[in-house]
């Protein structure tokens, strides 16, 4: 079955791929009107959570800023599958990166390090980083239920060289990396929500106690890996340019979960500055009303 879906799926996927972005794109004001005004996918939860997160805007400010949300939430699904066909040279002009001299002074300083970020403005085409550094460069990433599909996402990243690596694995791949002294560069989204059996911090996020993820700060801790935040915007649509800052690079100075919050803050920056932008059809709050007092 699964070997059925994908022959069904992809060869359509393919052909979109190869088709420019400006048309890409405007099928994308397309889907629009169709996902916001008729399917509404997830549009209660988006919805709720931007009345969450910004108590004081009033009902039509969030609806704007769930319109455009919807409008970017289709171009970076669009630019998802793009990304199957793409060429290091288009992917070059689309994406840039700002200080990426602190990733080369690691590199000359043969040090591996973590590259952490959030679902923010497209978080899928950060793979381009890759191609400006000599890192071994690898991807924590959700792997997919269809064998089949899962296969060409990671052959489509091994294009960038970049190595997808299942959450579960990633911990034995650090380990036997920094055995081998192998450089590396493992790239994070930090901002997921954590089950809550797997809970060992709650914070505030966005005004919000939630659980959060600490499994970076402990893999950085142990290994004493530098932690590299990535910062993408927007410049305009199709475009898109990281912003590299480094957190520390002296992990195991810091007490428990002081570099968790650090990445909270700036995560928290980003939004508020540009909050149609975030991936809000995840429920990041939907543990709120279990936070311990």
């Amino acid at each position: 079955m699964q070997f059925l879906v994908f022959i069904l799926i992809y060869p359509l996927i393919w052909l979109l791929s190869i088709l420019p972005l400006r048309v890409l794109h405007f099928m994308s004001d397309c889907f629009y009107y169709l996902l916001y005004y008729v399917i509404r996918y997830r549009k209660k939860t988006v919805i709720g959570n931007l009345t969450l997160a910004f108590p004081e805007k009033s009902d039509e400010e969030i609806k704007i800023i769930s319109k455009k949300f919807y409008s970017h939430f289709i171009d970076i699904i669009i630019e998802m599958i793009k990304s199957f066909t793409i060429s290091k040279k288009e992917i070059a002009k689309r994406y840039k990166a700002v200080n990426i001299d602190i990733l080369h002074q690691l590199e000359t300083q043969q040090k591996s390090a973590i590259f952490l970020g959030a679902h923010y403005a497209n978080w899928e085409w950060v793979f381009a980083i890759n191609l400006l550094i000599k890192f071994n460069g690898y991807a924590v990433y959700k792997k997919l239920k269809n064998s089949f599909f899962d296969k060409k996402i990671r052959q489509s990243r091994g294009r960038f060289n970049t190595t997808l690596v299942p959450t579960k694995e990633i911990f034995s791949l650090i380990e036997e990396n920094h055995d081998k002294h192998k450089i590396s560069l493992y790239g994070f989204l930090g901002d997921q929500s954590p089950k809550i059996n797997k809970t060992h911090y709650w914070s505030d996020f966005l005004g919000i106690k939630v659980p959060i993820h600490t499994g970076v700060e402990l893999l950085s801790k142990k290994h004493n890996l530098p932690v590299v935040f990535f910062k993408t915007k927007r410049i305009k649509r199709g475009y898109y340019e990281s912003t590299i800052k480094l957190l520390t690079d002296k992990p195991k100075d810091f007490e428990n979960y002081q570099i968790t919050e650090l990445f909270l803050r700036e995560v928290e920056a980003q939004i508020r500055e540009a909050p149609e932008f975030y991936l809000w059809t995840h429920k990041r709050f939907k543990h709120r009303d279990k936070a311990p007092d």
